[in-house]
């Protein structure tokens, strides 16, 4: 072989790349010093968040995206990685009142309460929206925002806020300015006393304020809460507040469906 052909092969292998080696579950090993906290994306399309992770990555470089098909997987190696700061749950095209959807965000949102729970999700369905942070999510983030926003609105939730959609916001609004006119509907349904009740209601009221604003006794207050949550067959205030909302999106549509 000519010698004077080895330097110029020599510098070949130089530059030649090497495959990139990652480890299951597409998470890089913790490199000490530089990630201060880490995310978990949690979705169950393996290529969908392999490819949001790297996305991620890009825009956040003191914290570790890790990206896991179950919560269980990365309780696994939990050790190997900086303290969480925050759970993106991806639920996709899924709605969050499918039964596996809503008991995965009350089981996460239950068992990680000092870390905030975000939904990630293909809609920004206002009842989808309410149904997440009932549940225990701690924001709702539309997948048509970017990356970047995406981070920023995570970030929010581990400051302590909680984000919701402005489309969401436009909902509220109009649910509000219409619900003299909407809540007539119901009065086949409800006393003109309850209707009142019903409207504190959904608006997040304590018995207290109810009583105070409407002039009631606490106690009359809550003997009107007992018979609302009898009349549209809810267990619970949280189920009372559903049903009620579901009413005044359907116009009084779905009343019949209580009686």
């Amino acid at each position: 072989m000519n010698s004077a052909l080895i330097p110029n092969l020599d510098l070949r292998q130089e530059n030649v790349a090497l495959p990139l080696r990652m480890e299951n579950n597409s998470n890089p090993p913790a490199v000490p010093g530089r990630h201060t906290h880490s995310l978990v994306i949690l979705d169950n399309r393996e290529l969908d968040r392999q490819c949001l992770a790297q996305c991620m990555s890009a825009q956040k470089a003191d914290l570790q995206i890790l990206a896991f098909g179950s919560i269980e997987e990365w309780k696994q190696k939990r050790d190997e990685y900086p303290p969480l700061s925050a759970i993106l749950l991806n639920v996709g095209g899924k709605k969050i009142d499918e039964p596996a959807v809503s008991e995965q965000i009350r089981k996460l949102s239950s068992e990680f309460v000092s870390t905030p729970l975000v939904v990630l999700a293909d809609s920004d369905d206002f009842g989808q929206i309410v149904r997440a942070l009932e549940y225990g999510a701690k924001g709702f983030i539309p997948a048509s925002v970017s990356v970047s926003v995406c981070m920023e609105l995570i970030a929010l939730s581990v400051a302590g806020g909680i984000f919701v959609p402005a489309s969401a916001l436009f909902a509220m609004r109009h649910l509000l300015d219409s619900s003299n006119s909407t809540a007539r509907p119901l009065a086949g349904i409800f006393t003109d006393r309850q209707v009142e009740v019903v409207e504190a209601l959904r608006r997040g009221k304590a018995n207290k304020i109810i009583a105070y604003e409407l002039n009631l006794r606490e106690s009359t207050v809550k003997v009107h809460v007992r018979n609302i949550m009898k009349k549209v067959k809810a267990t619970n205030r949280t189920e009372v507040v559903f049903k009620l909302n579901d009413l005044f999106l359907s116009g009084g549509s779905a009343a019949n469906s209580l009686c």
